[in-house]
Protein backbone atom coordinates (compact mmCIF):
# COMPACT_ATOMS: atom_id res chain seq x y z
CA UNK A 1 0.00 0.00 0.00
CA UNK A 2 1.26 3.17 -1.01
CA UNK A 3 -0.86 5.86 -0.25
CA UNK A 4 -1.63 6.08 4.02
CA UNK A 5 -5.33 6.40 4.66
CA UNK A 6 -6.65 8.53 7.50
CA UNK A 7 -9.56 8.26 9.68
CA UNK A 8 -10.82 11.31 11.68
CA UNK A 9 -12.93 10.63 14.46
CA UNK A 10 -14.41 13.61 15.99
CA UNK A 11 -17.48 13.73 18.41
CA UNK A 12 -20.79 15.87 18.96
CA UNK A 13 -23.77 16.55 21.81
CA UNK A 14 -21.55 15.42 24.87
CA UNK A 15 -18.01 14.71 25.62
CA UNK A 16 -16.79 11.46 27.21
CA UNK A 17 -18.83 9.48 24.99
CA UNK A 18 -15.47 7.05 24.30
CA UNK A 19 -13.99 8.49 20.78
CA UNK A 20 -11.12 6.84 22.31
CA UNK A 21 -12.40 3.54 22.84
CA UNK A 22 -13.98 3.42 19.45
CA UNK A 23 -11.04 4.52 18.00
CA UNK A 24 -8.78 1.80 19.79
CA UNK A 25 -11.90 -0.91 18.41
CA UNK A 26 -11.63 0.25 15.20
CA UNK A 27 -8.27 -0.03 14.96
CA UNK A 28 -8.18 -3.69 16.58
CA UNK A 29 -10.72 -4.61 14.04
CA UNK A 30 -7.99 -3.05 11.28
CA UNK A 31 -5.02 -4.43 12.35
CA UNK A 32 -6.59 -8.16 12.65
CA UNK A 33 -7.15 -7.97 9.14
CA UNK A 34 -3.44 -7.22 8.43
CA UNK A 35 -3.40 -3.60 8.40
CA UNK A 36 -0.42 -2.13 9.72
CA UNK A 37 -2.43 1.00 11.97
CA UNK A 38 -1.87 3.45 14.81
CA UNK A 39 -3.71 6.17 16.60
CA UNK A 40 -2.91 9.44 17.27
CA UNK A 41 -5.21 12.16 19.80
CA UNK A 42 -5.59 15.81 19.69
CA UNK A 43 -6.45 17.61 22.41
CA UNK A 44 -8.01 21.26 22.58
CA UNK A 45 -6.27 22.45 25.79
CA UNK A 46 -3.51 25.00 26.19
CA UNK A 47 -1.06 22.69 28.41
CA UNK A 48 1.89 21.61 26.55
CA UNK A 49 0.89 17.98 28.04
CA UNK A 50 -1.29 16.91 30.82
CA UNK A 51 1.63 15.93 32.85
CA UNK A 52 1.08 19.29 35.04
CA UNK A 53 -2.89 18.30 35.31
CA UNK A 54 -4.46 17.46 38.48
CA UNK A 55 -5.39 13.89 38.09
CA UNK A 56 -9.08 14.71 39.18
CA UNK A 57 -9.16 17.36 35.80
CA UNK A 58 -7.76 14.86 33.29
CA UNK A 59 -7.83 11.53 34.63
CA UNK A 60 -3.95 9.70 34.51
CA UNK A 61 -1.38 10.99 33.05
CA UNK A 62 -0.12 8.34 30.61
CA UNK A 63 3.71 7.93 29.81
CA UNK A 64 5.37 6.11 26.61
CA UNK A 65 8.40 4.49 25.99
CA UNK A 66 10.48 7.57 24.93
CA UNK A 67 9.36 9.53 27.67
CA UNK A 68 6.20 11.71 26.66
CA UNK A 69 3.38 12.49 29.23
CA UNK A 70 0.10 11.73 26.98
CA UNK A 71 -3.44 11.86 27.60
CA UNK A 72 -5.15 8.58 28.87
CA UNK A 73 -6.71 7.60 25.74
CA UNK A 74 -3.02 6.52 24.94
CA UNK A 75 -3.17 3.86 27.15
CA UNK A 76 -6.46 2.14 25.78
CA UNK A 77 -4.21 2.43 22.27
CA UNK A 78 -1.62 0.24 23.49
CA UNK A 79 -3.71 -1.81 25.40
CA UNK A 80 -5.98 -2.53 22.26
CA UNK A 81 -3.10 -2.81 19.79
CA UNK A 82 -0.38 -4.04 21.67
CA UNK A 83 1.47 -1.61 19.81
CA UNK A 84 3.77 0.88 21.48
CA UNK A 85 3.04 4.52 21.12
CA UNK A 86 5.44 7.97 21.03
CA UNK A 87 5.40 11.50 21.19
CA UNK A 88 4.11 11.33 17.98
CA UNK A 89 0.85 10.05 19.45
CA UNK A 90 -0.34 13.21 21.10
CA UNK A 91 -0.46 16.50 20.22
CA UNK A 92 -1.94 19.76 22.23
CA UNK A 93 -3.23 23.19 21.34
CA UNK A 94 -0.32 24.29 23.48
CA UNK A 95 2.19 22.32 21.97
CA UNK A 96 1.28 23.72 18.24
CA UNK A 97 1.01 26.91 19.73
CA UNK A 98 4.61 26.62 21.64
CA UNK A 99 5.97 24.99 17.88
CA UNK A 100 4.61 27.98 16.00
CA UNK A 101 5.90 30.72 18.02
CA UNK A 102 9.36 29.29 18.29
CA UNK A 103 9.41 29.78 14.39
CA UNK A 104 8.08 32.80 14.76
CA UNK A 105 10.65 34.00 16.83
CA UNK A 106 12.91 32.21 14.93
CA UNK A 107 11.87 34.56 12.29
CA UNK A 108 10.90 31.76 9.48
CA UNK A 109 7.81 33.16 8.80
CA UNK A 110 9.89 36.97 8.24
CA UNK A 111 7.28 39.67 6.49
CA UNK A 112 4.22 37.12 7.05
CA UNK A 113 1.64 38.08 9.97
CA UNK A 114 1.43 34.87 11.67
CA UNK A 115 -2.21 33.43 11.87
CA UNK A 116 -4.23 31.00 12.80
CA UNK A 117 -4.89 30.17 9.26
CA UNK A 118 -2.72 29.41 7.92
CA UNK A 119 0.19 28.84 10.40
CA UNK A 120 -1.49 27.17 13.18
CA UNK A 121 -3.72 24.46 10.32
CA UNK A 122 -0.88 24.00 9.10
CA UNK A 123 1.47 22.89 11.80
CA UNK A 124 -1.75 20.80 12.74
CA UNK A 125 -1.71 18.78 9.54
CA UNK A 126 1.99 18.40 9.85
CA UNK A 127 1.93 16.94 12.90
CA UNK A 128 -1.04 14.78 12.07
CA UNK A 129 1.04 13.34 9.07
CA UNK A 130 3.85 12.54 10.51
CA UNK A 131 2.88 8.94 11.65
CA UNK A 132 1.82 8.64 8.23
CA UNK A 133 4.94 9.59 6.32
CA UNK A 134 7.16 7.61 8.40
CA UNK A 135 6.19 4.45 6.19
CA UNK A 136 5.16 1.86 9.07
CA UNK A 137 1.62 2.50 9.17
CA UNK A 138 -1.22 1.49 6.26
CA UNK A 139 -4.28 3.64 8.49
CA UNK A 140 -3.87 6.60 10.68
CA UNK A 141 -6.64 7.03 13.13
CA UNK A 142 -6.59 10.43 14.68
CA UNK A 143 -9.13 11.15 17.49
CA UNK A 144 -9.81 14.60 17.88
CA UNK A 145 -11.00 15.67 21.67
CA UNK A 146 -13.84 17.82 22.71
CA UNK A 147 -16.68 18.26 21.35
CA UNK A 148 -17.59 19.53 17.70
CA UNK A 149 -18.78 23.28 17.96
CA UNK A 150 -15.97 23.92 20.96
CA UNK A 151 -14.08 27.18 20.40
CA UNK A 152 -10.58 25.12 20.77
CA UNK A 153 -11.20 22.69 18.94
CA UNK A 154 -11.95 24.70 15.50
CA UNK A 155 -8.67 24.81 14.40
CA UNK A 156 -8.40 21.49 14.84
CA UNK A 157 -11.95 20.75 12.10
CA UNK A 158 -10.32 23.26 9.87
CA UNK A 159 -6.99 20.93 9.05
CA UNK A 160 -9.27 18.13 9.10
CA UNK A 161 -11.43 19.84 6.37
CA UNK A 162 -8.04 20.86 4.48
CA UNK A 163 -6.37 17.96 4.85
CA UNK A 164 -9.37 15.62 3.61
CA UNK A 165 -9.25 17.79 0.00
CA UNK A 166 -5.74 17.65 -0.23
CA UNK A 167 -5.38 13.98 0.41
CA UNK A 168 -8.18 13.71 -2.70
CA UNK A 169 -10.56 11.19 -2.43
CA UNK A 170 -10.80 7.88 -0.67
CA UNK A 171 -7.79 8.91 0.99
CA UNK A 172 -9.48 10.02 4.14
CA UNK A 173 -12.72 9.88 6.04
CA UNK A 174 -14.62 11.16 9.19
CA UNK A 175 -16.52 9.03 11.69
CA UNK A 176 -18.52 11.30 13.70
CA UNK A 177 -19.69 9.88 17.43
CA UNK A 178 -22.82 11.75 18.72
CA UNK A 179 -25.20 10.69 21.75
CA UNK A 180 -28.84 9.47 20.77
CA UNK A 181 -30.79 9.95 24.01
CA UNK A 182 -33.63 8.22 25.49
CA UNK A 183 -36.55 10.68 27.32
CA UNK A 184 -37.93 8.11 29.33
CA UNK A 185 -41.03 10.79 29.39
CA UNK A 186 -41.71 10.01 26.08
CA UNK A 187 -40.45 6.77 25.88
CA UNK A 188 -38.56 7.16 22.63
CA UNK A 189 -34.92 7.80 21.47
CA UNK A 190 -34.29 11.11 19.92
CA UNK A 191 -32.35 11.99 16.78
CA UNK A 192 -32.72 15.96 16.85
CA UNK A 193 -29.39 16.50 18.56
CA UNK A 194 -27.40 13.81 16.11
CA UNK A 195 -28.94 16.15 13.10
CA UNK A 196 -27.67 19.49 14.88
CA UNK A 197 -24.36 17.82 15.58
CA UNK A 198 -24.32 17.05 11.92
CA UNK A 199 -25.33 20.42 11.33
CA UNK A 200 -22.22 22.01 12.90
CA UNK A 201 -19.80 19.57 11.77
CA UNK A 202 -21.52 20.82 7.82
CA UNK A 203 -20.93 23.90 8.55
CA UNK A 204 -16.95 24.00 9.47
CA UNK A 205 -17.36 22.49 5.64
CA UNK A 206 -17.25 18.42 6.78
CA UNK A 207 -19.44 16.00 5.94
CA UNK A 208 -19.43 12.70 8.17
CA UNK A 209 -19.01 9.40 6.55
CA UNK A 210 -19.80 7.27 9.16
CA UNK A 211 -22.13 8.31 12.05
CA UNK A 212 -21.31 5.89 15.34
CA UNK A 213 -24.36 6.31 17.65
CA UNK A 214 -23.83 6.03 21.57
CA UNK A 215 -26.78 4.47 22.95
CA UNK A 216 -28.24 2.94 25.69
CA UNK A 217 -30.98 1.63 23.87
CA UNK A 218 -31.16 -0.45 20.67
CA UNK A 219 -31.59 1.56 18.00
CA UNK A 220 -34.49 0.74 15.35
CA UNK A 221 -33.91 0.09 11.93
CA UNK A 222 -36.56 3.18 11.42
CA UNK A 223 -34.52 5.85 13.28
CA UNK A 224 -31.36 4.57 11.43
CA UNK A 225 -32.79 5.16 7.90
CA UNK A 226 -33.88 8.89 9.82
CA UNK A 227 -30.45 9.78 10.77
CA UNK A 228 -29.00 8.67 7.06
CA UNK A 229 -31.85 10.61 5.50
CA UNK A 230 -31.13 13.58 7.86
CA UNK A 231 -27.48 13.27 8.42
CA UNK A 232 -26.55 12.69 4.81
CA UNK A 233 -24.49 9.51 5.28
CA UNK A 234 -25.34 5.80 3.52
CA UNK A 235 -27.75 3.59 5.95
CA UNK A 236 -24.97 1.21 6.47
CA UNK A 237 -22.81 3.58 7.71
CA UNK A 238 -25.06 4.77 10.74
CA UNK A 239 -23.46 2.19 13.35
CA UNK A 240 -25.19 1.39 16.95
CA UNK A 241 -22.65 1.73 19.98
CA UNK A 242 -24.71 0.26 22.75
CA UNK A 243 -23.59 0.52 26.85
CA UNK A 244 -21.58 -2.95 26.77
CA UNK A 245 -20.96 -4.32 30.35
CA UNK A 246 -16.83 -4.16 29.30
CA UNK A 247 -15.05 -2.17 27.19
CA UNK A 248 -13.11 -4.84 25.61
CA UNK A 249 -16.64 -5.95 24.22
CA UNK A 250 -16.65 -3.18 22.31
CA UNK A 251 -14.63 -4.40 19.05
CA UNK A 252 -16.72 -7.21 18.75
CA UNK A 253 -20.07 -4.99 19.06
CA UNK A 254 -18.39 -2.86 15.85
CA UNK A 255 -17.41 -5.84 14.16
CA UNK A 256 -21.21 -7.78 14.27
CA UNK A 257 -22.57 -3.57 13.26
CA UNK A 258 -19.84 -3.58 10.31
CA UNK A 259 -17.97 -0.66 11.55
CA UNK A 260 -14.60 -2.55 9.92
CA UNK A 261 -16.20 -3.16 6.81
CA UNK A 262 -18.45 -0.18 5.94
CA UNK A 263 -14.27 1.67 6.72
CA UNK A 264 -12.61 -0.33 4.17
CA UNK A 265 -15.28 0.24 1.78
CA UNK A 266 -15.39 4.31 2.49
CA UNK A 267 -11.21 4.31 2.28
CA UNK A 268 -11.41 1.49 -0.82
CA UNK A 269 -9.59 -0.82 0.47
CA UNK A 270 -10.14 -4.38 0.62
CA UNK A 271 -11.91 -6.31 2.52
CA UNK A 272 -10.85 -10.18 1.77
CA UNK A 273 -9.56 -10.75 5.11
CA UNK A 274 -11.83 -11.76 8.37
CA UNK A 275 -10.07 -10.28 11.71
CA UNK A 276 -7.99 -12.77 13.17
CA UNK A 277 -9.62 -12.51 16.99
CA UNK A 278 -9.15 -15.66 18.45
CA UNK A 279 -6.69 -13.79 21.28
CA UNK A 280 -9.62 -11.39 21.50
CA UNK A 281 -12.00 -13.73 22.65
CA UNK A 282 -9.93 -16.05 24.53
CA UNK A 283 -9.23 -13.42 26.70
CA UNK A 284 -13.06 -12.08 26.93
CA UNK A 285 -14.13 -15.52 28.04
CA UNK A 286 -11.72 -15.72 30.54
CA UNK A 287 -12.51 -12.16 31.52
CA UNK A 288 -16.05 -13.51 31.81
CA UNK A 289 -15.93 -16.78 33.15
CA UNK A 290 -13.81 -16.56 36.49
CA UNK A 291 -13.35 -19.61 38.15
CA UNK A 292 -11.83 -17.75 41.51
CA UNK A 293 -12.21 -14.28 42.94
CA UNK A 294 -9.76 -12.19 44.90
CA UNK A 295 -10.25 -8.68 46.72
CA UNK A 296 -7.17 -6.24 46.12
CA UNK A 297 -7.11 -3.05 48.54
CA UNK A 298 -6.23 -0.02 46.28
CA UNK A 299 -4.56 2.55 48.59
CA UNK A 300 -4.73 5.71 46.86
CA UNK A 301 -5.56 9.48 46.99
CA UNK A 302 -7.32 10.28 44.02
CA UNK A 303 -9.49 7.44 44.02
CA UNK A 304 -12.80 9.28 43.83
CA UNK A 305 -12.00 9.51 40.20
CA UNK A 306 -12.29 5.52 38.49
CA UNK A 307 -9.80 7.51 35.85
CA UNK A 308 -7.07 8.66 38.44
CA UNK A 309 -5.65 5.14 38.32
CA UNK A 310 -6.99 3.89 35.09
CA UNK A 311 -4.05 1.80 34.02
CA UNK A 312 -3.55 -0.05 37.27
CA UNK A 313 -7.30 -0.94 36.80
CA UNK A 314 -7.36 -2.34 33.59
CA UNK A 315 -3.71 -4.39 34.59
CA UNK A 316 -5.91 -5.85 37.06
CA UNK A 317 -8.53 -6.92 34.12
CA UNK A 318 -5.96 -8.26 32.14
CA UNK A 319 -3.70 -10.11 34.79
CA UNK A 320 -7.47 -11.39 36.34
CA UNK A 321 -8.05 -12.70 32.93
CA UNK A 322 -4.77 -14.92 32.60
CA UNK A 323 -5.37 -15.98 36.36
CA UNK A 324 -8.91 -16.90 35.38
CA UNK A 325 -9.96 -14.52 38.79
CA UNK A 326 -11.92 -11.70 38.95
CA UNK A 327 -10.41 -9.18 40.96
CA UNK A 328 -12.55 -7.09 42.74
CA UNK A 329 -10.32 -3.51 43.50
CA UNK A 330 -11.61 -2.10 46.67
CA UNK A 331 -10.19 1.85 46.35
CA UNK A 332 -9.06 2.93 50.07
CA UNK A 333 -8.86 6.77 50.27
CA UNK A 334 -5.36 6.55 52.34
CA UNK A 335 -6.32 10.81 53.76
CA UNK A 336 -8.62 8.42 55.81
CA UNK A 337 -6.78 5.75 57.49
CA UNK A 338 -5.43 6.33 60.65
CA UNK A 339 -4.12 4.58 63.60
CA UNK A 340 -7.25 3.95 64.76
CA UNK A 341 -8.96 2.57 61.75
CA UNK A 342 -6.68 1.22 60.00
CA UNK A 343 -6.89 -2.31 61.23
CA UNK A 344 -10.89 -2.46 60.12
CA UNK A 345 -10.67 -0.36 56.92
CA UNK A 346 -7.47 -3.20 55.54
CA UNK A 347 -9.79 -6.34 57.29
CA UNK A 348 -10.47 -9.18 54.79
CA UNK A 349 -8.15 -8.07 51.59
CA UNK A 350 -6.67 -11.23 49.48
CA UNK A 351 -3.73 -8.27 48.43
CA UNK A 352 -2.79 -4.33 48.84
CA UNK A 353 -1.41 -2.11 46.19
CA UNK A 354 -0.20 1.19 47.19
CA UNK A 355 -0.55 3.97 44.20
CA UNK A 356 1.50 6.01 42.62
CA UNK A 357 0.91 9.71 43.28
CA UNK A 358 2.49 13.23 44.19
CA UNK A 359 2.87 15.13 47.03
CA UNK A 360 2.10 14.70 50.68
CA UNK A 361 -1.71 14.74 51.23
CA UNK A 362 -2.72 11.18 52.46
CA UNK A 363 1.00 9.38 53.41
CA UNK A 364 0.93 9.00 56.80
CA UNK A 365 -2.00 6.58 55.89
CA UNK A 366 0.02 4.51 52.99
CA UNK A 367 2.49 4.08 55.38
CA UNK A 368 -0.23 2.46 57.58
CA UNK A 369 -1.05 0.12 54.65
CA UNK A 370 2.21 -0.79 53.67
CA UNK A 371 3.11 -1.48 57.76
CA UNK A 372 -0.04 -3.85 57.81
CA UNK A 373 0.47 -5.74 54.97
CA UNK A 374 4.38 -6.04 56.00
CA UNK A 375 3.07 -7.52 59.23
CA UNK A 376 0.32 -9.55 58.51
CA UNK A 377 1.95 -11.29 55.34
CA UNK A 378 -0.60 -9.84 52.47
CA UNK A 379 0.70 -9.61 49.55
CA UNK A 380 2.10 -6.28 48.78
CA UNK A 381 2.81 -3.96 45.74
CA UNK A 382 4.09 -0.60 45.76
CA UNK A 383 4.15 1.19 42.87
CA UNK A 384 6.62 4.53 42.66
CA UNK A 385 5.24 6.53 45.84
CA UNK A 386 4.12 2.87 46.85
CA UNK A 387 7.44 1.80 46.50
CA UNK A 388 9.00 4.92 48.75
CA UNK A 389 6.45 4.35 51.03
CA UNK A 390 7.68 0.74 51.50
CA UNK A 391 11.25 2.15 52.12
CA UNK A 392 9.59 4.66 54.81
CA UNK A 393 8.04 1.89 56.64
CA UNK A 394 10.48 -0.44 56.81
CA UNK A 395 13.05 2.23 57.75
CA UNK A 396 10.78 3.54 60.94
CA UNK A 397 9.27 0.32 61.78
CA UNK A 398 12.32 -2.15 61.46
CA UNK A 399 15.74 0.23 61.63
CA UNK A 400 14.02 2.37 64.01
CA UNK A 401 14.60 5.32 62.10
CA UNK A 402 11.67 7.18 63.76
CA UNK A 403 12.14 10.29 61.48
CA UNK A 404 12.77 8.36 58.38
CA UNK A 405 10.71 10.38 55.49
CA UNK A 406 10.98 11.57 52.08
CA UNK A 407 12.40 15.44 51.04
CA UNK A 408 9.23 15.58 49.31
CA UNK A 409 6.87 15.79 52.18
CA UNK A 410 9.76 16.65 55.00
CA UNK A 411 12.76 18.73 53.48
CA UNK A 412 14.47 19.00 56.61
CA UNK A 413 14.09 15.25 57.76
CA UNK A 414 17.12 13.58 59.80
CA UNK A 415 16.89 10.39 57.65
CA UNK A 416 15.98 11.16 54.25
CA UNK A 417 15.17 7.84 52.82
CA UNK A 418 13.98 9.14 49.83
CA UNK A 419 15.49 11.84 48.43
CA UNK A 420 16.23 14.09 44.91
CA UNK A 421 18.32 13.33 42.02
CA UNK A 422 21.53 15.61 42.46
CA UNK A 423 20.40 17.07 38.87
CA UNK A 424 16.59 17.42 39.98
CA UNK A 425 17.69 19.95 42.82
CA UNK A 426 18.01 22.72 40.49
CA UNK A 427 14.65 22.34 38.52
CA UNK A 428 12.04 25.19 38.91
CA UNK A 429 10.12 24.44 35.72
CA UNK A 430 7.83 21.51 36.60
CA UNK A 431 5.97 20.40 33.19
CA UNK A 432 8.26 17.34 31.60
CA UNK A 433 11.30 17.59 33.83
CA UNK A 434 10.50 14.28 35.71
CA UNK A 435 12.72 11.01 35.19
CA UNK A 436 10.52 9.97 32.15
CA UNK A 437 10.02 6.81 29.73
CA UNK A 438 12.09 3.48 29.56
CA UNK A 439 14.50 2.68 31.67
CA UNK A 440 16.62 -0.47 32.27
CA UNK A 441 16.61 -2.45 35.50
CA UNK A 442 18.75 -5.14 36.24
CA UNK A 443 17.25 -7.98 38.40
CA UNK A 444 19.00 -9.62 40.97
CA UNK A 445 18.70 -13.65 40.34
CA UNK A 446 16.29 -15.82 42.05
CA UNK A 447 14.76 -13.03 43.78
CA UNK A 448 11.40 -12.70 44.26
CA UNK A 449 10.72 -10.16 41.55
CA UNK A 450 12.92 -11.98 38.79
CA UNK A 451 10.89 -14.81 39.22
CA UNK A 452 7.36 -12.85 38.83
CA UNK A 453 9.59 -12.14 35.37
CA UNK A 454 9.60 -15.55 34.34
CA UNK A 455 13.57 -15.52 35.29
CA UNK A 456 14.40 -12.52 33.17
CA UNK A 457 17.41 -10.42 34.40
CA UNK A 458 16.88 -7.29 32.25
CA UNK A 459 14.20 -5.46 31.66
CA UNK A 460 13.04 -2.00 30.68
CA UNK A 461 9.66 -0.30 32.12
CA UNK A 462 8.55 3.18 32.22
CA UNK A 463 9.04 6.04 34.76
CA UNK A 464 7.31 9.33 35.74
CA UNK A 465 8.44 10.75 38.91
CA UNK A 466 10.95 12.75 40.61
CA UNK A 467 12.62 11.53 44.02
CA UNK A 468 14.76 8.34 44.27
CA UNK A 469 15.50 5.85 46.73
CA UNK A 470 18.81 7.10 49.03
CA UNK A 471 21.79 4.99 48.34
CA UNK A 472 23.27 5.96 51.46
CA UNK A 473 20.54 3.83 53.69
CA UNK A 474 21.12 0.68 50.98
CA UNK A 475 23.35 -1.45 53.34
CA UNK A 476 21.43 -0.90 56.34
CA UNK A 477 18.10 -1.81 54.55
CA UNK A 478 19.52 -4.97 53.22
CA UNK A 479 20.94 -6.26 56.31
CA UNK A 480 17.13 -5.30 57.78
CA UNK A 481 16.08 -7.24 55.15
CA UNK A 482 15.03 -5.39 52.18
CA UNK A 483 16.46 -6.15 49.70
CA UNK A 484 17.17 -3.73 46.27
CA UNK A 485 16.30 -6.64 43.90
CA UNK A 486 16.23 -4.51 40.73
CA UNK A 487 19.28 -1.88 40.05
CA UNK A 488 19.48 0.57 37.34
CA UNK A 489 23.30 -0.29 36.18
CA UNK A 490 24.04 3.47 34.17
CA UNK A 491 22.99 5.15 37.64
CA UNK A 492 23.39 2.75 40.23
CA UNK A 493 19.53 4.10 41.38
CA UNK A 494 17.52 1.29 43.30
CA UNK A 495 14.31 0.78 41.16
CA UNK A 496 12.66 -2.73 43.25
CA UNK A 497 12.95 -3.35 46.69
CA UNK A 498 11.30 -6.61 48.12
CA UNK A 499 11.20 -9.02 51.27
CA UNK A 500 12.22 -12.15 50.85
CA UNK A 501 11.01 -13.74 54.13
CA UNK A 502 7.33 -12.48 52.99
CA UNK A 503 4.95 -13.98 51.07
CA UNK A 504 4.97 -11.85 48.33
CA UNK A 505 6.49 -8.31 49.31
CA UNK A 506 7.43 -5.97 45.96
CA UNK A 507 8.04 -2.16 45.24
CA UNK A 508 9.13 -0.95 42.28
CA UNK A 509 9.79 2.14 40.96
CA UNK A 510 8.55 2.57 38.16
CA UNK A 511 5.15 1.94 36.71
CA UNK A 512 4.36 -1.25 35.45
CA UNK A 513 0.73 -0.37 34.97
CA UNK A 514 1.50 1.37 31.24
CA UNK A 515 3.04 -1.63 30.04
CA UNK A 516 0.07 -3.88 30.30
CA UNK A 517 -1.61 -5.02 27.65
CA UNK A 518 -4.78 -7.73 26.40
CA UNK A 519 -1.96 -9.68 24.33
CA UNK A 520 0.63 -9.18 27.27
CA UNK A 521 -0.89 -8.78 30.67
CA UNK A 522 1.99 -7.42 32.47
CA UNK A 523 4.13 -9.96 34.54
CA UNK A 524 4.06 -8.44 38.06
CA UNK A 525 -0.17 -8.13 38.31
CA UNK A 526 -0.18 -11.61 37.31
CA UNK A 527 2.41 -12.55 39.98
CA UNK A 528 0.36 -10.19 42.62
CA UNK A 529 -3.25 -11.62 41.46
CA UNK A 530 -1.64 -15.55 41.75
CA UNK A 531 -0.31 -14.58 45.10
CA UNK A 532 -3.05 -12.69 46.30
CA UNK A 533 -5.20 -15.66 45.36
CA UNK A 534 -2.91 -17.96 46.96
CA UNK A 535 -3.11 -15.74 50.15
CA UNK A 536 -6.93 -15.81 49.96
CA UNK A 537 -7.34 -19.79 49.67
CA UNK A 538 -4.48 -20.27 52.81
Amino acid sequence: MSQTKYIFVTGGVTSSLGKGIIAASLAKLLQARGYRTTIQKLDPYINVDPGTLNPYEHGECYVTDDGAETDLDLGHYERFLNVRTSQANNVTTGRIYQSVIEKERRGEFLGKTVQVVPHITNEIKHRIQLLGKSGDYDIVITEIGGTVGDIESLPYIEAVRQLLWELGDDNGIVIHLTLVPYLSAAGELKTKPTQHSVKTLMESGIKADILVCRTEHEISDDIKKKLALFCNVKREAVIQSIDASTIYDVPILMQQEGLDTVTLKRLALPDTVEPDLGTWKDFLRKHKNPQNEVTVGLIGKYVELQDSYKSILEAFIHAGAVNEVRVNVKSIHSEYLTKSNFESKLTGLDGILVAPGFGERGIEGKVKAVQYAREKGIPFLGICLGMQMAVIEYSRNVLGLADANSTEMEENTSDPVINLMEEQKTITNKGGTMRLGAWDCHLVENSLVSKAYDNQLDITERHRHRYEFNNDYKEQLEAAGLIASGINKETGLVEIVEIASHPWFIGVQYHPEYKSTVANPHPLFVGFVKAALRHKKE
